[in-house]
């Protein structure tokens, strides 16, 4: 029987959603191991001078514990 642990991690990049959230998973995968999932919670924009500066995604990403 596995246990399975959800963490919640957010991330940014200027490129965009997508780069936002594979920044986050690139991140998780460098301490945490047996990931297995990633669901986006949210995503949000930091707006500067009327454009968007700031591509920003929350994420619950789940693991196996050992």
């Amino acid at each position: 029987m596995a246990v399975a642990r959800v963490t919640t991690i957010t991330s940014s990049s200027e490129k965009g959603f997508q780069d936002a959230f594979q920044v986050g998973i690139d991140r998780a995968t460098s301490t945490l191991r047996n990931i297995t999932g990633a669901e986006i919670v949210s995503q949000k924009a930091k707006i500067e001078n009327a454009r968007v500066s700031e591509y920003r995604v929350t994420m619950n990403v789940t693991f196996i514990l050992d």
